[in-house]
């Protein structure tokens, strides 16, 4: 699984950034990293060694110029946790940790073609089958299982 995720993130570059109820990593290939719950972003700073952002797409929000700065920048190092998360390091500085959760999926990743896998409540991690479907009919979009997304039903 851990060399499934780096063979499917790192080297690819960011080429687009965006916010609301959710956050979307727009990478090359095209294939996007979407986070809808909490998630922190550490970025390397001229004034202190790593400022730590601490961020909630539920409560909707805009990417903060720390995080727009990664446009451009390349997937360093990608792993899922054991704990069912996910973290992505940046060569050129930075690196993004989305923590499992226990009602809701929250992150996902996606091609083209479809889902590529899913880090789904409870911290189970799911692959999609070669076709593309969402992993045994999960949904990507965060909901859990009653279809309430972040923002509730």
């Amino acid at each position: 699984m851990q060399n499934t995720i780096t063979e499917v993130l790192a080297g690819r570059t960011v080429e687009a950034v965006s916010g609301g109820d959710r956050l979307d990593l727009r990478l090359d290939g095209p294939v996007t990293v979407r986070v809808v719950h909490e998630f922190r972003f550490a970025a390397p700073s001229f004034t202190t060694p790593e400022e730590v952002g601490h961020f909630f797409p539920a409560l909707t929000f805009r990417p903060t110029p720390a995080l727009l700065a990664l446009v451009g920048r390349t997937v360093g190092t990608a792993r899922i946790t054991l704990a069912g998360g996910l973290e992505l390091g940046f060569t050129e500085g930075g690196e993004l940790s989305v923590p499992p959760h226990a009602v809701l999926a929250p992150w996902s990743v996606l091609s083209a073609e479809g889902a590529v896998c899913a880090g789904l409540a409870g911290g189970e991690v799911q692959w999609a089958p070669p076709d593309g479907a969402p992993p045994d009919g999960a949904r990507l979009d965060g909901a859990g299982p009653g279809g309430a997304g972040p923002g509730g039903a």
